[in-house]
C-alpha cells in the first residue's frame, strides 16, 4: 500500500537552466600584422608577447570588399557582420548596393541622405541576430558610436557618412530606428561622437532638431556623459546604458585624460557587467578605433599605444569572463581587424627591445645589428625603424638635409614617420595584406587557416547560437 501511494506520488524534477551563450567581438581598425609587431616591441620587447599573441587559435583573413582590392572600414565590418560581401562605404546592405555620397544640409553638414529608393536591401547582422534569440547586445568603440565599424553592426545604409541616420537607428520607437534590434533596442552603447545625437542649436549636428540623448533618456536609458558619470553607473541596477563622452571620437591613448575619458578596457568591462545580466547570454562588439586614425596621420607612437589599449582591453574582457565560465566553454571571444594600413618596419634593424624612459625602441632610428651604429641612406642620413607606404611625410629632394634626424625626433608623440608616396595631410591609406585572427573559448577552434571575412560571420554564429 506505502509502495503503491509512493510510485503514484509526482515527483518534481529541477529544471536545470542552460548557461548563457556569450560572443566578445573585438576589432582593431586598421590593426595589421606589422602594426601588431611594432606595439608588441613597444609595449613588451621582441621576446614578449601581447595578450592577443596568447589566443590558442589563429588565422589569417582576406578583406577586399566587393568593388575593391583595398577595402574601407564599412564593408569590411559588414562582411564580419553579416557574411555578405559590399561595396566600399557602404553598411551592412545587399551586394548590389551603391554608395552614394551624403548631400548637404542647411548648415553646411554633408548629412543630407540621397541613397534612394531600391537601392539595395538590409543584410542582417550578428548582433540583430542575438536580439532575436532574446540576448543583449552591446557596442563599445573609442570612435564615434556612429563610425563605420559600430554602424555595421546596428545599421543599414548606402553611406558610411551619414552619421545622423545611423544614431537614428539606435532610438528605440523613434524616426528611423532599426526596428530589427527589438522593442528596447541595444543595451549598451559607448564611445564617443556626441555631435550626431545632438541638434544644431546645441551644438551639434542634427538639421532635424531632434535631442536623441533626450529620447534615449526617456526610453529609460541610464545616460553618462563623462567619466564621473561612467564610474558612478551601478551595472547591477541598470538594464540600459548609453554613454557618449566626446562630440566626435574619443581621444587618443595617450592623450587621454581619465578623469573625462574612460578607457577601452574600462568601458569594455562595464559593458559586459550591464550585458551579463541577461540569462541567455549576450553579443558585445568592442572597436580599438582610433588605432586606424593615428596610422592615415602617420603619427605610429599614438597608433602603437592605441593598439596596447586595445589589447588590455582583451586581457580584461578574458579575465571577467572566466570569473563566471573559468573554462570559456560558453564564451568565444574573437579578436580582429578590419583591415591593413602601409606601415612597414624598415633595414636590418638592431634589436632594441621595449619603448621606456631613455630608450625609444621600435620608435627610434636603424642601427646596425652588429656595431650598434646607426645606419644610413644613400644620402647620407639616417632612418627610422617605422616608416609608411605612403603618407604626409616625404622628403621632396635629397635626404641629405636629414643628417641630424635622431631618436628625440622619431620617438615623439606627434613624430609623423616618413612615407615612400606623398599623400595629403592625414591620408595615409589603408593596405590590402591579409589580418590576423585569434580565437579562444567556444568554438574556438572553427577558426583556421585563411579564411575570407565572411567566412567569419557563419563561424561566430554557429558558435554563438544564433
Amino acid at each position: 500500500m506505502l509502495a503503491a501511494c509512493g510510485s503514484d506520488a509526482k515527483k518534481e524534477e529541477a529544471v536545470v537552466e542552460a548557461p548563457p551563450k556569450n560572443v566578445i567581438f573585438f576589432l582593431g581598425d586598421g590593426m595589421g600584422l606589422t602594426t601588431m609587431t611594432a606595439a608588441r616591441i613597444y609595449s613588451v620587447g621582441e621576446e614578449g608577447a601581447l595578450t592577443m599573441d596568447t589566443l590558442p587559435e589563429t588565422a589569417f583573413v582576406k578583406t577586399f570588399s566587393n568593388d575593391a582590392q583595398v577595402t574601407d572600414s564599412a564593408p569590411s565590418m559588414a562582411a564580419y557582420m553579416t557574411g555578405v560581401k559590399m561595396n566600399n562605404e557602404v553598411i551592412s546592405m545587399s551586394a548590389n548596393t551603391v554608395a552614394i555620397d551624403p548631400g548637404t544640409d542647411a548648415n553646411g553638414n554633408k548629412l543630407v541622405n540621397k541613397c534612394g529608393t531600391g537601392n539595395g536591401t538590409p543584410a542582417t547582422t550578428l548582433l540583430e541576430l542575438a536580439k532575436a534569440k532574446g540576448f543583449a547586445a552591446g557596442v563599445v568603440s573609442t570612435a564615434r558610436v556612429t563610425h563605420a565599424t559600430p554602424a555595421a553592426t546596428y545599421s543599414h545604409i548606402c553611406h558610411r557618412d551619414l552619421e545622423n541616420d545611423i544614431a537614428a537607428a539606435l532610438v528605440p520607437g523613434g524616426t528611423g530606428y532599426n526596428s530589427a534590434l527589438g522593442t528596447a533596442g541595444l543595451d549598451v552603447v559607448l564611445g564617443g561622437g556626441a555631435q550626431f545625437f545632438k541638434p544644431f542649436k546645441d551644438g551639434g549636428k542634427r538639421s532635424d532638431g531632434r535631442d536623441l540623448v533626450a529620447e534615449l533618456k526617456a526610453k529609460s536609458y541610464t545616460v553618462a556623459n563623462n567619466a564621473t558619470d561612467f564610474k558612478a553607473v551601478d551595472a547591477a541596477k541598470t538594464e540600459r546604458l548609453f554613454g557618449v563622452f566626446t562630440s566626435s571620437h574619443m581621444s587618443y591613448d595617450l592623450d587621454r585624460d581619465a578623469a573625462k575619458e574612460p578607457s577601452l578596457a574600462e568601458m569594455t568591462t562595464k559593458a559586459m557587467d550591464v550585458l551579463a545580466k541577461n540569462k541567455k547570454g549576450y553579443f558585445l562588439m568592442v572597436e580599438g578605433g582610433r588605432i586606424d586614425h593615428a596610422l592615415h596621420e602617420t603619427t605610429a607612437k599614438k597608433a602603437l599605444q592605441d593598439t596596447v589599449a586595445f589589447d588590455n582591453a582583451i586581457k580584461a574582457a578574458i579575465e571577467k569572463a572566466k570569473l563566471t565560465d573559468p573554462t570559456l566553454a560558453n564564451t568565444l571571444i574573437v579578436v580582429t581587424a578590419d583591415h591593413d594600413h602601409t606601415l612597414v618596419l624598415n633595414g636590418y634593424a638592431k634589436r632594441t627591445g621595449k619603448t621606456a624612459a631613455g630608450n625609444p625602441g621600435v620608435l627610434g632610428v636603424v642601427k646596425n645589428y652588429v656595431t650598434g651604429a646607426v645606419e644610413k641612406d644613400l644620402d647620407g642620413a639616417p632612418y627610422s625603424i617605422i616608416g609608411f607606404g605612403n603618407g604626409e611625410n616625404r622628403t621632396q629632394a635629397s635626404r641629405a638635409a636629414m643628417a641630424s634626424l635622431d631618436e628625440t625626433v622619431t620617438s615623439a608623440n606627434n613624430y609623423h614617420q616618413e612615407a615612400v608616396i606623398r599623400t595629403a595631410i592625414g591620408n595615409e591609406t589603408h593596405g590590402g595584406t591579409d589580418v590576423f585572427l585569434g580565437a579562444i573559448g567556444k568554438g574556438s577552434e572553427t577558426f583556421l587557416g585563411t579564411i575570407d571575412n565572411t567566412k567569419v560571420f557563419g563561424l561566430v554564429k554557429t558558435a554563438g547560437g544564433l
